[in-house]
């Protein structure tokens, strides 16, 4: 039987037949023919979620001059214990976000820090972001989106 060790989506197969993975989880987000610009795509890499594996995305054919964005450090390697989620054996499998592991709104981005003027970095994301400076880290690190024409295609590599 196939399992993931972190971020898988609690279905007990390799599949997820449409859930999401259960943070902490490294993402690429896409939005493909989206938004108010029609005819472009946008994509990112996302640590808002925590880390577990590295990862890229490269746009190729119609996207071959677009930018590629990754995220190609072990977090889990610099993670604190606060953040540090363990696999059966003891090791750090992946980091947590701070507001998965805190659950406090200067972490999660809500209450009275929800505006992009009172969310601002915090010790713990500025950890993901040294080791990641392409991946949002957390809820409103809004400078690090690409876009592509639309019709390229994408290599999204995932890194153990």
């Amino acid at each position: 039987m196939c399992y993931c060790r972190s971020a898988d989506c609690a279905s007990s197969q390799v599949a997820c037949n449409g859930a999401g993975g259960v943070p902490p989880a490294s993402l690429v987000e896409m939005t493909l023919n989206g938004g108010d610009n029609r005819n472009t795509d946008f994509y990112d890499i996302s640590l808002v979620d925590g880390f577990n594996l590295p990862l890229s995305v490269t746009p190729q054919g119609a996207g071959s001059g677009c930018q590629s964005a990754s995220c190609g450090a072990d977090v889990n390697s610099v993670c604190p214990a606060k953040l540090s989620a363990k696999g059966s054996d003891g090791n750090t499998i992946a980091c947590k976000s701070a507001c998965a592991a805190f659950s406090q709104p200067k972490y999660c981005c809500t209450g009275q820090f929800k505006s992009t003027a009172t969310c601002q970095p915090t010790y713990y994301s500025k950890i993901f972001k040294n080791a990641c400076p392409q991946a949002y880290t957390y809820a409103h690190d809004d400078n690090n989106t690409l876009s592509c024409p639309t019709g390229a295609n994408y290599l999204i590599t995932f890194c153990s």
